[in-house]
């Protein structure tokens, strides 16, 4: 969870940085203001100031005029100094609209102030007409000097009325730039926690969706995330899960087809054995009887007899034999040309027969009866139907990792339903060998069963030129 958190803190960083930026911008504009406002109120007071200075010291004067009294004359001399003070005072008050005014103002404050030093000194003379001259003239002085300073007031009035009506303009700018900040800033915290909240909830809905094809047995697709938080290590956890459920899934399915492949071919060998079994009553009996016909044959001087009986005796005994023999193809050949003896008997002219073989493949093993099913076949759909007979062709063909085996016919060929039926399983099948009565399905199984691969046999053919089927026999030896 440390990425979340992470997260989580950015977002909580963000709000705190765009609220922090907000508040400091307001209260440097309000800090502005109030020192504007602050400058403003200090003028206005320095300009009163003057007038209520001016007024006390004359309050002062008179004071002392009427009582000439040692605290009297202090109060007046503090007073006066006060005036001129405030006179100096008053030069940060002047700009380019109250310079000449401001002037005044000040030049009046001195001329109150010597007035009034005068009218002193002619009290202090016992001069009574001056005294009270100067005294007048410092009053005329004091009011002028009000009237000065109301005066300076308006004017400041007029000039900070533009700043006046600026704070104002500026107040409404500042309700509509914290209107627009709240916007923004809502927008910009919608689109940062719409792609916070997407970044969590993607993730989970893939990972819903994954479990939910696993729950229905779904383990092909794999599961991917690409984030870089949480959300991935429990994606390649759950795709590992997912693998490892797939793979002991498939080799549970791979051991029971097995096993029931096993189990198919244990009851195919049981019923081949009871049938073999059947087959088999008082064999010794039969050959005996077969030998003794013979020879009694051979000994009236019917060879082809004789040997037809010799052929049909060789071929019932290596028939009678368990399914799970193994011979060589030597073996199988020379059984095969017992059949081929027999048929020749039959068919007569009807029947050529063609022999290619290679006899340094003939030491290879495999499973008893297969060449002798493939030839009934070629009997059956080829050369019994047809009136003038056919052509069987043998063909043994030695390769450097296999051994080719062909049985081929010029019958009237097979169309692909014919081909499917003729492959189908024996429980399926109509059709069974006349002599040994194996299919064509139960020869290829078990060739898949002995050398332990599927693509054992292929089957040509073509309506009206005939049929070949191959057989491609990995090498293994006779031990």
């Amino acid at each position: 969870m440390q990425t979340i958190r992470s997260k989580m803190m950015m977002l909580s960083i963000l709000i705190w940085v765009i609220m922090a930026i907000i508040w400091i911008s307001m209260s440097l504009f309000n800090q502005k203001t109030v020192e504007k406002y602050n400058e403003i109120l200090q003028r206005y007071m320095q300009m009163n100031q003057a007038s209520q200075i001016s007024r006390q010291s004359l309050t002062s004067l008179n004071k002392y005029r009427i009582s000439p009294t040692l605290d009297s004359m202090n109060q007046y001399v503090e007073d006066n100094s006060r005036l001129l003070r405030t006179r100096s005072d008053m030069n940060w008050l002047r700009n380019t609209s109250n310079s000449m005014l401001l002037d005044n103002l000040q030049n009046m404050l001195e001329s109150q102030s010597q007035a009034m030093d005068l009218a002193v000194r002619f009290q202090k003379d016992n001069d009574d007409e001056n005294a009270a001259k100067e005294f007048d003239e410092a009053t005329n002085m004091s009011k002028y000097i009000s009237e000065t300073t109301l005066t300076l007031i308006s004017g400041e009035q007029n000039t900070y009325d533009a700043f006046y009506r600026k704070i104002i303009k500026r107040s409404e700018d500042i309700k509509k730039m914290g209107f627009w900040t709240l916007a923004l800033v809502s927008l910009l915290l919608l689109l940062f926690s719409y792609r916070f909240v997407n970044s969590m909830t993607q993730p989970l809905l893939k990972l819903t969706q994954s479990a939910r094809e696993l729950s229905r047995g779904n383990f092909k697709n794999p599961i991917e995330i690409k984030n870089n938080d949480e959300m991935t290590f429990l994606a390649v956890t759950l795709d590992s899960m997912r693998m490892k459920i797939g793979n002991l899934i498939d080799d549970i399915q791979s051991k029971a087809q097995l096993e029931y492949d096993l189990h198919k071919h244990k009851l195919m060998l049981k019923e081949s054995e009871l049938k073999s079994l059947q087959s088999q009553i008082n064999p010794h009996f039969l050959f005996n009887t077969l030998n003794m016909l013979s020879k009694e044959a051979y000994l009236a001087g019917a060879d082809k007899t004789s040997e037809l009986i010799s052929s049909v005796a060789g071929m019932l005994r290596y028939n009678l034999r368990k399914l799970d023999s193994k011979v060589s193809l030597k073996d199988e050949l020379e059984v095969l040309e017992e059949y081929l003896t027999i048929q020749k008997a039959r068919f007569g002219e009807r029947l050529r027969v063609v022999r290619e073989i290679d006899e340094e493949a003939l030491s290879i093993e495999l499973p008893i009866l297969i060449l002798q099913p493939l030839a009934e076949n070629a009997f059956i759909y080829a050369i019994e139907p047809a009136e003038e007979g056919g052509t069987l062709t043998i063909r043994v063909k030695n390769e450097v990792t296999c051994v080719i085996v062909q049985v081929q016919d010029t019958g009237q060929g097979m169309d692909q339903e014919q081909l499917n039926r003729l492959l189908s399983n024996t429980e399926n099948s109509a059709y069974k060998g006349h002599s040994t009565g194996i299919g064509i399905w139960n020869v290829i199984h078990r060739l898949q069963l002995f050398y332990g691969i599927e693509e054992i046999m292929d089957v040509e053919s073509q309506l009206g030129i005939g049929t070949c089927m191959t057989l491609k026999l990995p090498r293994r030896q006779m031990k």
